[in-house]
């Protein structure tokens, strides 16, 4: 297939485009490198635009023609979209709405979003499966939230078809150790406790000990990057024989809690990794875990990853070999 990954050069977008590759598929990133970086992607066509750029990305996709489109281009940082939710809200909800508008003027029929857990909020279930009470708590769940309202709306009356899916803790790295995660700031646990274990001196924190759960601490369900890839083409596949809009929750079905992780990151550095007891931070759930039950049943998709150390592992790996 020939794929258009806006987005691409960054943490998810990169290892998709890596993991397209490998399976045959000729890919074209578009990525404005605000976040995204160059390095990370290899043998391939790049447009550098802002989605908000209309008018330059209507040029730059006139005449194209691609099998599907994979769409991660979005901010994503919870707490500025606190802080800045007009800005929120135009990057991510007017960006798509622009991209799909040249989907549609270039006939481009296919679209695989890049959703995320946040549009649930505070969950009221064990393990949340798509039919959850979506309540997001900040502009950024919100935000993608209205992407999805705005993609089944487009797509009745369009011919498009979507698939969405609701990540929720995107972790790890390619098995190769060629790329990882390299935000900035970094916000993420894993990436963090290795990143204090490698320059040393720092102390992590650890925001909360007193939730609901079995050790006090937040507990989240980590999946691997890679799984995600695989997800995205499994997607494409799946909107060949079904048409219209869809939604998967993305998760490994297990739950982890901070001081698990911490444990998981000891293991594999074979180190002890200092942390101190912070406030909780507000908005935090003290439980987020996805039940995958429908990806695994209508898309067929199985995550290769399901143990907290080796999605550890692959992260070390990563860390490892860009300080050497």
């Amino acid at each position: 297939m020939r794929l258009l990954i806006p987005g691409g050069a960054g943490y998810i977008g990169s290892h998709m485009v890596k993991y397209a590759q490998e399976y045959g598929h000729e890919v074209v990133v578009l990525d404005d490198f605000s976040t995204g970086h160059e390095w990370a992607i290899k043998d391939c066509e790049i447009l550098k635009v802002n989605l908000l750029d209309q008018a330059k990305l209507a040029q730059l996709l006139k005449g194209r023609s691609f099998d599907g489109v994979i769409h991660f281009a979005a901010k994503s940082l919870v707490g500025e979209s606190v802080q800045k939710p007009d800005f929120y809200y135009r990057n991510n909800v007017v960006g798509t709405l622009n991209l799909i508008n040249e989907m549609i003027n270039n006939e481009i029929h296919n679209l695989v979003f890049s959703s995320t857990a946040a549009i649930f909020g505070n969950p009221i279930a064990e393990k949340i499966a798509e039919d959850h009470p979506k309540n997001p708590i900040n502009p950024y769940g919100q935000s993608k939230l209205m992407v999805e309202n705005m993609l089944r709306d487009i797509c009745a009356v369009h011919d498009v078809n979507a698939t969405c899916f609701r990540y929720f803790n995107a972790a790890g790295a390619d098995p190769s150790g060629s790329i990882g995660e390299a935000h900035d700031p970094e916000t993420h646990l894993i990436p963090n406790i290795l990143k204090s274990s490698i320059l040393g001196g720092s102390v992590l924190k650890v925001f909360g000990n007193d939730y609901e759960t079995r050790d006090g601490t937040c507990v989240r369900d980590y999946v691997h990057v890679t799984d995600l890839a695989q997800a995205h083409l499994l997607g494409l596949e799946h909107m060949k024989h079904n048409r219209g809009f869809s939604a998967f929750n993305l998760g490994n079905g297990s739950g982890f809690s901070v001081l698990d992780v911490i444990d998981s990151c000891e293991r594999v550095v074979s180190n002890k990794i200092p942390y101190e007891i912070a406030l909780p931070r507000e908005g935090d759930p003290a439980r987020l875990v996805a039940n995958s039950a429908a990806a695994i049943r209508e898309i067929g998709w199985k995550p290769s990853f399901e143990k907290i150390d080796d999605i550890v592992i692959s992260a070390w790996r990563w860390h490892t070999l860009k300080v050497n």
